[in-house]
């Protein structure tokens, strides 16, 4: 199995050297990963701007550019091969409900399941590192239980399997203390908290996103619910936006638009 590793955190975070070490030994793994963070950077790609790989003193290649450039370039030319699998994190901090919509970990991911390879992308749901490594040794634990789909969708032995997408959500907790693994919808968060503001020493206005919404969605059912409960959360994402439950309402509005135009 080959395996491409990215992340939104940098290629020095902690997450994606705990992520390697774990793949490493049951996959053929590439690290190509942003130089800098790179979060809430959500499916961005660089097109005006040109790009650099360098290579780390350990191996890691590292681009000039986001999350998903740094898949797109792997997956385009830079490995020279097709991965099998991508996989993106491990993540500084949750990606659930509306967080997956902003998620550079989330972004890297889907652009691999746009070139049509199944993808993961994993977080830790608090900030700060703590048990990365049972985060991380949970995240091989799952890529080995999913190694037989994979197989399946690299020989295309089943052309009508689609490639899927993973978003997976880890508590920082001792391995003791994680309950299992629970499939879970995204939840909802509330609007961000108010803009920060500050002065600049010129005088200016500087301002400064704030932080995200506590959760909203959050009952039996929703990946923050499953985590808070101490599971492990999985959550298969799709990339199709359209409100199909509203179809026949805007095709009615279509419809009289065009008899008041004809």
């Amino acid at each position: 199995m080959k395996i491409l590793i990215c992340n939104d955190d940098g290629y020095q975070a902690p997450g994606i050297v705990a992520l390697y070490e774990a793949l490493k030994n049951i996959a053929d793994v590439a690290v190509v990963a942003p130089e800098q963070n790179n979060s809430a950077k959500s499916n961005a790609l660089t097109l005006h701007s040109p790009m650099y790989v360098q290579t780390a003193a350990n191996g890691f290649r590292y681009v000039n550019g986001t999350p998903a450039d740094c898949v797109h370039i792997g997956l385009t030319g830079l490995l020279g091969y097709r991965p099998d699998l991508v996989v993106s994190g491990i993540n500084n901090g949750a990606n659930m409900g509306d967080d997956t919509i902003y998620s550079g970990t989330v972004g890297a991911a889907m652009e691999g399941y746009l070139f049509g390879v199944p993808a993961i992308a994993f977080s830790q749901t608090e900030k700060g590192w703590a048990h990365i490594d049972v985060a991380a040794q949970r995240a091989r634990d799952l890529v080995l239980q999913l190694a037989p789909s994979i197989e399946v969708l690299a020989h295309g032995a089943l052309p009508t399997v689609a490639p899927w997408l993973l978003n997976v959500n880890i508590p920082n907790l001792p391995n003791d203390q994680i309950k299992g693994v629970k499939v879970a919808r995204l939840g909802r968060r509330h609007a961000a908290e108010r803009v920060i503001t500050q002065t600049s020493p010129r005088g200016e206005t500087m301002y400064w996103i704030g932080s995200a919404g506590p959760a909203k969605d959050d009952g039996d059912g929703t990946d923050f619910h499953a985590t808070k409960q101490g599971f492990v959360c999985m959550t298969p994402l799709q990339v199709d936006l359209t409100d199909h439950e509203r179809l026949p309402y805007w095709a009615q509005t279509a419809a009289r638009l065009t008899q008041i135009q004809s």
